[in-house]
């Protein structure tokens, strides 16, 4: 199965060059580094390497507790981080500086992946939630490299498409060290697939620090907002759903409330800023560092990296990816924050956490836009009813966390690094 799932990646290659050409369309940045993506690097790697594969933004910023304990653990060692977006790569640049390596993980080809092993010979590797690749994972165990699925999450969609492809899915999880799962349910999925070595770790997306930073840059843009003007933040936008919230911003009655929308990609910030224009909206752009004038109805966050300022400067929450059928986005950090949640109907990305969330009093779920606008003039009028909620999001986070520490003893356990 692995031969013929092989063939099939050869042939796709004209689809993953014409993959390239059209998100540069929007993205130039997905020219650069080409040779990377078949195994070509200039980077050296003299110190012991510890790889973590992280594919994009939320993969990155959800690693940054683990790669902060690896760091700690084994300060001997180099971080090796790849990515497959230049968003990703973007990310873990502000996050982590030049304190590790970061390039792209090639394609799944076997002699791409050889070429990259072979020049980078890391100590061990870590995939960041569900990375199954079958021609990375052989390579890897026939270099003898532990190879980790960590903060793995398996969602009954992701679950059946995976079945469809039973053989080649069991041989690739078999051939993993050990996995990590989120939740009882992803590790029940992933063991029904074949990972021999699942256990439950938690989510690490729980563990991540509240960077200072961005809580006191979030506190600026509040004072620029007008520190007494309601605040509704529309975090992590898909395409589709800014026009769900523009339609319904008249029904926002809470006194000079600003609409703070924030697109999960940043290719889509100029095409956001046309479809708040053709509303007739007045808005003004984050990058431009202006005074917010108190008749802008909507500040168009079109910045990177900048999420937790964006929730410290907020009154409710809403996380974008869950009113149109997209899975939902990251709802753990807003709740970390301190900050009232609202969600849609579509969270099966992030199904317990939004249900515990819920169950803990930190977020509400709302059927539609029409609902949403609602439940937050509610909060956005009611002070204690939004600090509460607050207040359960933080006790919520705190509950839920130790991930890191459960994924530390796993490769401790297994003796990957054991005398590193």
């Amino acid at each position: 199965m692995r031969f013929i799932y092989t063939l099939l990646v050869y042939a796709l290659l004209p689809r993953a060059l014409w993959h390239l050409l059209w998100r540069a369309r929007r993205q130039p940045a997905y020219l650069e580094h080409i040779p990377e993506r078949f195994g070509y690097y200039r980077q050296p790697a003299e110190q012991p390497l510890i790889w973590v594969h992280a594919v994009s933004v939320g993969e990155t910023r959800a690693a940054e507790p683990l790669i902060r304990a690896l760091q700690r653990e084994y300060p001997q060692h180099r971080i090796l981080l790849t990515h497959m977006t230049p968003t990703g790569r973007e990310a873990g640049e502000a996050l982590y500086g030049d304190t590790v390596l970061r390039c792209y993980l090639p394609y799944d080809y076997p002699g791409a992946v050889a070429h990259f092993l072979d020049h980078f010979r890391p100590r061990v590797g870590v995939l960041m939630e569900t990375e199954v690749w079958s021609n990375l994972i052989h390579a890897c165990r026939e270099r003898r490299i532990p190879l980790y699925l960590v903060n793995a999450r398996l969602s009954e969609k992701s679950f059946e498409k995976y079945r469809r492809f039973a053989e080649l899915t069991r041989a690739s999880l078999g051939e993993l060290t050990a996995v990590a799962a989120q939740t009882a349910d992803d590790a029940q999925r992933l063991a029904a697939l074949g990972a021999e070595n699942a256990v439950i770790a938690g989510n690490l997306k729980f563990d991540i620090e509240l960077p200072v930073a961005q809580l006191k840059l979030g506190e600026a843009w509040r004072r620029r907002y007008g520190e007494s003007r309601p605040v509704l933040l529309a975090a992590s936008t898909r395409d589709g759903e800014e026009d769900l919230l523009l339609s319904r911003l008249g029904a926002l009655e809470a006194p000079f409330a600003l609409l703070v929308i924030v697109p999960r990609h940043p290719q889509r910030f100029d095409a956001v800023a046309a479809l708040i224009e053709r509303h007739g909206i007045r808005y003004q752009r984050r990058s431009r560092e202006e005074p917010v004038a108190p008749d802008t109805r909507v500040v168009l966050g079109d910045s990177m990296g900048e999420m937790f300022a964006y929730y410290a400067a907020c009154d409710v929450a809403f996380i974008g990816g869950s009113l149109l059928p997209f899975g939902g986005q990251n709802l753990i950090e807003a709740c970390a924050a301190g900050k009232p949640v609202l969600f849609g109907p579509h969270t099966y990305n992030f199904a317990e956490a939004a249900e515990g969330a819920i169950a803990a009093g930190a977020a509400l779920r709302v059927a539609d836009a029409d609902e949403l606008m609602r439940k937050a003039q509610q909060l956005l009028t009611d002070a204690g009813a939004a600090a509460r909620m607050g207040e359960a999001g933080r006790a919520f986070g705190k509950a839920h966390q130790g991930a890191t520490r459960r994924v530390m003893e796993l490769i401790r356990w297994s003796g990957a690094m054991s005398d590193g």
